[in-house]
């Protein structure tokens, strides 16, 4: 099943820049280079893809990797209408042939066998052969290649081989510096500069925590739904337990540590 979405964006979606990144994913566009994206969960990677796509004016073809994600499934497969068999175009083919920028979200959860597909997009040949039609699509012009993962959840048997690796220029993505994440915070919630500086604080108050097994930490994106909730009038603390804690861990002990963190710096909940 394609489960993609295809966006025309004519507005740059809402982007503070870290660093130089724009500027090396306009670049890596222009000298039709693939890029790989890494950093951890809520950090700005998609939202960095939809601000440049809109920016340089390419249509977004965008999927999701999964475990049952298959070469198959970006490329398209025969379908069966009427008694008659037709080609249906899989999301990568449509972005090879119209041009579009295609991103892979947290590519490596996908199946290995979607590399047969991939890697020769990523090199100097820019073509996508189709196995079942035995056609070879050239990319048109416009065409890139945007792959992502999350570098902390790479295991022995979840992780990039060094021939994918190495056909793509890399950038890393970060949480944003706490000056910059209040502003992200503030302005994609609607809530008050001092809201936005207390969930910051909380936020660099869970990061710091080490001897929890939490898969993950406090994300920018946890941070603005916390903020939306307590814009719309809940209590802050509750927002940042029903928003950041309960989104972190199902474990109630390491919960209620997490809790313990917020109160001491948001205050309790009445």
């Amino acid at each position: 099943m394609d489960m993609s979405t295809v966006r025309w964006l004519r507005e740059p979606a809402a982007y503070l820049p870290q660093a130089q990144e724009c500027e090396l994913f306009a670049q890596a566009h222009a000298a039709r280079l693939p890029l790989l994206l890494k950093g951890p969960t809520g950090c700005g990677k998609t939202r960095l893809v939809e601000h440049m796509a809109a920016r340089l004016g390419r249509p977004l073809i965008t999927v999701s990797g999964h475990d049952d994600l298959g070469a198959a499934d970006l490329t398209g497969r025969h379908l069966i209408e009427g008694g008659d068999t037709r080609w249906c175009d899989g999301p990568l083919t449509r972005a090879v042939r119209e041009g579009a920028i295609f991103y892979l979200d947290e590519v490596v959860e996908a199946r290995k066998d979607i590399t047969v597909v991939l890697h020769p997009l990523a090199d100097d040949r820019r073509v996508l052969p189709l196995e079942r039609t035995g056609e070879i699509i050239p990319a048109a012009p416009g065409f890139m290649l945007v792959v992502s993962y999350n570098p902390g959840y790479q295991n022995l048997l979840k992780g990039l081989k060094p021939s994918t690796r190495q056909r793509f220029v890399a950038l890393t993505l970060a949480y944003p510096d706490p000056v910059l994440e209040q502003r992200i915070v503030q302005a994609e919630s609607g809530c008050t500069a001092a809201v936005a500086a207390q969930l910051v604080r909380l936020a660099q108050a869970l990061r710091r925590l080490t001897e929890h097994d939490l898969e993950e930490t406090a994300s920018t994106r946890l941070l603005v739904m916390a903020a939306r909730l307590q814009a719309g009038g809940m209590p802050l603390a509750q927002a940042g337990r029903a928003a950041v804690c309960e989104a972190l861990t199902d474990d109630v002990t390491t919960l209620a540590a997490l809790i313990e963190v917020q109160d001491a710096v948001l205050g309790p909940a009445a």
